[in-house]
């Protein structure tokens, strides 16, 4: 089982990341999909959706959406939001997608760069191309590798309730890695995020070999230009061919 499949099934995941900016989140798909003109009736796919929360907010904007993510626990979860214009499906985002051609794919807050095999991480895109209309939008939202390395903080303590979570990051052949380690139900826990480091050439090359041309990058949730030194973020913004 790989990293991402035990983590991201944990209750532990989620607690940890609960602070999560729910405001900042819908006022950035707001944009984002104002920005796309994308019409209200347009289909789109939220790739490793997590919990739901961006695929609900899109479907209150009145698109409908199909939620996709890895995490059986949490489509589990999101199945109490499903509406004739929401659906979420256990999948892997290496695969291909199953359904009719949609207008966007959102792959959001860094839910890419996990895999080892670079041929993994060019089937994303091979099967984020194939499920969409010819001049269809993919956004991924990745993180800024300048700002990571030069922001790096090596050490850490987030508690959340009872829990202290001890968190060290470090860098090591181009993937950051964070380690995660508290005591919880009386166990010592131990689990780790690692993701690839991909310069903005690579993504952009995968992005061509797959029919995809980029449009765009963003450096924030604002959606202001992306400054490889400052910007937090690495928005993309690609075209299917």
């Amino acid at each position: 089982m790989e990293w991402f499949e035990s983590w991201f099934d944990t209750p532990y995941y989620h607690l940890l990341y609960s602070n999560r900016d729910y405001t900042e989140a819908e006022n950035f798909i707001t944009k984002l999909t104002s920005e796309l003109e994308l019409p209200q009736s347009a289909k789109i796919i939220d790739l490793a959706c997590g919990k739901g929360r961006h695929s609900v907010f899109l479907n209150k904007l009145g698109y409908d959406v199909l939620g996709l993510d890895l995490s059986r626990q949490s489509i589990e979860h999101n199945k109490q939001f499903e509406n004739q214009t929401l659906i979420f499906d256990v999948h892997d985002m290496r695969n291909p997608i199953d359904h009719n051609p949609v207008d966007a794919v959102f792959n959001l807050f860094t839910s890419f760069g996990y895999f080892d095999n670079e041929e993994d991480d060019k089937n994303v895109f091979k099967s984020v191309c194939n499920a969409l209309k010819k001049n269809g939008y993919f956004v991924l939202d990745y993180l800024n590798e300048e700002f990571v390395r030069n922001t790096l903080v090596p050490e850490t303590t987030i508690t959340r309730g009872e829990i202290d979570f001890k968190i060290s990051k470090k860098i090591e052949d181009r993937h950051i890695i964070k380690n995660i380690r508290f005591e919880a139900d009386g166990k010592s826990h131990h689990f780790f995020e690692k993701v690839k480091l991909h310069t903005l050439e690579t993504i952009k090359n995968y992005a061509e070999e797959s029919g995809f041309e980029r449009v765009k990058i963003w450096g924030n949730y604002q959606l202001n230009d992306f400054d490889k030194d400052i910007s937090p973020r690495c928005i993309n913004l690609f075209k299917k061919k």
